[in-house]
């Protein structure tokens, strides 16, 4: 999934706890902080703070005065959200039915079966898609309603003309 500003910044953020404390030298913080501003997707800004704490973490002199105990509390790593990707028979849907002009109609029928096909998956898998899908649908119903007009009308007169 692609990253926005605001996801950008967020890791930014992450980079500058980590060099405030101590956890990364300043060559690598300015590399890192330059490839977070140039980075394109989720994946390449989780890399880029994987292996520093995302939140909080417990300093000793907030600790209450007690016995040394090691502190249990680990913070938990930034979740990215899973990519979510456009169903492919949808794809294919909206490719054969925009093919109906060009090739006479022969693309409506894929294009309505790919169209029912796609709209299943994604209301089975929650990809994205369904746009596609229907644009696929519409153009295929309406290139086979085209060509079942245009028979009709041709039986018609070939009766008429009898």
């Amino acid at each position: 999934m692609r990253a926005s500003h605001a996801d950008r910044e967020r890791a930014v953020d992450v980079l500058k706890a980590g060099f405030a404390e101590g956890r990364l030298q300043q060559p690598e913080y300015e590399q890192r902080i330059g490839r977070a501003y140039k980075a394109q997707t989720h994946a390449e800004l989780q890399m880029l703070v994987a292996d520093l704490p995302q939140g909080p973490v417990p300093q000793a002199q907030f600790m209450p005065q007690r016995p040394m105990v090691p502190a249990t509390f680990m913070p938990m790593p930034m979740q990215m959200p899973a990519p979510v990707h456009t169903n492919s028979s949808a794809t294919g849907a909206l490719v054969c039915g925009i093919m109906t002009p060009v090739t006479w109609g022969l693309t409506a029928i894929p294009a309505v079966i790919l169209g029912h096909k796609a709209r299943a998956e994604i209301r089975r898998t929650g990809e994205r898609g369904d746009g596609q899908a229907i644009t696929g649908l519409v153009l295929g119903w309406l290139a086979i309603g085209g060509w079942a007009l245009f028979l009709l009308v041709f039986v018609l007169a070939a009766a008429v003309n009898l």
